[in-house]
Parts: C-alpha cells; structure tokens; sequence
C-alpha cells in the first residue's frame, strides 16, 4: 500500500463563514483551528499547508462557560522591567471581543512560521456582517 502525500501545488481552499453565536470559546476555536489546518480534508499531510479560509462573524455573543467571565485574565509583558499587565476577560469581551477569538485560535494553530501563515487566513468580526462576500463563502455549521 501507498500513502498519499499532498502537494503544495495541488492544494484547493475554500472560503467558509462559521457563526459564533451561542457557542463555547473553546470549542469553537478548536473547531476553526482544525479547518486553518486542513485537518477536515482527506488529503491532510502535516508537512503541506492545505486548510480553508475561515471567517467567524458574531464573536461578541461567544460563550465563556462557568466563572470563567469573571475569573480569566489575558497576562502579556511590555518588555519593560515590572511590564506584567493582565486585563480580564470581561473587560477584553466588552471593547474587542474579535481578539479574544482570535486569540484562542492562534493558540491553538502550530507555534511555526507556517502556523503564522494559516493564522493569516482567519478572519474575525465581532457583528453579523463581514467584508469577504466577494469571495462567496460557504455556511459552516459546527456541531459542537
């Protein structure tokens, strides 16, 4: 028996909308990690970027499940000498909730340069409507 072994120049993406609306932060970043991937295709190979263009519309109504709302924070340094800030999640979901989308899918994608390069393929709005209608996405709709 042979394995198949994609090609970089045999690779087809498609452009997919997922909505956010209702469902868990987690969940769905993992969901629209997996499709960056192309894990979802059959051609999958880890050496060869294959995944799909995702845009996810509706991210201020993502769900964070438990006290997580009240108790998570997002820690990062300014690089300078007592620079550890942290901003709670409620905060952060008030004034960009795009971010924190954006943020648990990147952290789910491969620490890689060609991680970097399928974290250039998600696109996040925080309202119903979004600026890649010309590409004529399809509906995606995740059962999670």
């Amino acid at each position: 028996m042979k394995s198949y072994m994609d090609k970089q120049e045999a690779v087809t993406r498609q452009w997919y909308v997922v909505d956010a609306k209702g469902l868990p932060l987690g969940r769905l970043a993992s969901s629209v990690a997996s499709i960056l991937r192309g894990k979802n295709k059959p051609t999958f190979t880890p050496n060869v970027d294959g995944g799909d263009f995702v845009i996810v519309v509706n991210c201020a109504e993502v769900l964070l499940t438990g006290k997580k709302i009240e108790q998570k924070e997002y820690i990062y340094h300014t690089g300078y000498v007592g620079g550890l800030k942290s901003i709670p999640y409620s905060k952060l979901m008030k004034d960009d909730p795009a971010f924190v989308v954006q943020k648990a899918v990147k952290g789910m994608l491969p620490k890689t340069p060609q991680g970097r390069k399928m974290a250039k393929r998600l696109f996040v709005y925080a309202g119903p409507e979004h600026q890649q209608e010309a590409q004529k996405p399809q509906v995606l709709t995740l059962d999670i």
